[in-house]
């Protein structure tokens, strides 16, 4: 009858017994598939907070525009409530980096040199920063980054349709301007005159422009670029 095979634990630690090259592949491919369902969770949670401000934009407009009346102040509170969702979806997308990260450095330096059967890795040392971010996971983007480049590619429009809109009630409401300083005149609120509140939105608009235009010069980096992102710098891989 053949031995029983020895105990491994009797033998010595879990490290003394160096995977196969079919246990290391299996491991890698269990590994990717987790990590992807992961990025995948969290890219579909960005899409909600997205809708959360189309709808809410939707409904503010339709409210300023019901009546004459109704103030211009609810487009510039729809604002505030857009840039809640985006400093919302801004912290989802950090999260999300993170995995889509891992994903892209596997298949980059697992499955490619795989596929094309030329086991060289693009980066010798990918196992060690895919190893020490699980030990010490770390966000591959600032919160200002993602401000920026969830606002370039997505709330930026949102934004500039509040703008417009906002720019045809104060033209329109209530009852057509025919000159310049009466449209200017109806931007008093209260206690704030129309010097104030105009100031206040072109400095809103002016940050909001400024961190677009800043989002599509950063650094070249895989969460800028979701599909052809790339994990070759490394300088926001943190060791």
């Amino acid at each position: 009858m053949p031995e029983p095979e020895p105990d491994r634990k009797l033998e010595g630690a879990f490290e003394d017994y160096p995977l196969t090259r079919s246990e290391y592949i299996s491991a890698m491919v269990h590994f990717y598939r987790g990590e992807r369902s992961r990025a995948d969770a969290w890219r579909s949670r960005l899409d909600p907070t997205t809708n959360w401000a189309v709808v809410t934009t939707g409904g503010m407009l339709s409210f300023a525009f019901s009546h004459p009346e109704n103030s211009h102040v609810t487009l510039l509170l729809a604002n505030l409530l857009v840039t809640v969702f985006l400093g919302i979806e801004a912290r989802r997308f950090r999260y999300f980096d993170v995995w889509r990260a891992r994903v892209r450095m596997l298949e980059e330096n697992f499955y490619i040199p795989i596929i094309r059967r030329n086991l060289v890795s693009p980066r010798q040392d990918w196992r060690e920063r895919v190893a020490d971010d699980l030990d010490r996971p770390t966000f591959k983007l600032t919160f200002l980054q993602a401000i920026a480049i969830r606002l370039r590619y997505n709330y930026i429009w949102i934004f500039l349709v509040i703008l417009l809109t906002w720019l045809a009630k104060i033209h329109l409401h209530p009852t057509p301007a025919t000159t310049p300083a009466e449209a200017f005149e109806r931007l008093r609120i209260g206690p704030f005159s129309g010097w104030a509140m105009l100031a206040l939105v072109v400095t809103f608009y002016g940050i909001a422009v400024g961190l677009a235009v800043w989002g599509g010069r950063l650094p070249h980096h895989g969460a800028i670029h979701e599909v052809r992102g790339l994990e070759r710098q490394l300088d926001h891989w943190k060791r």
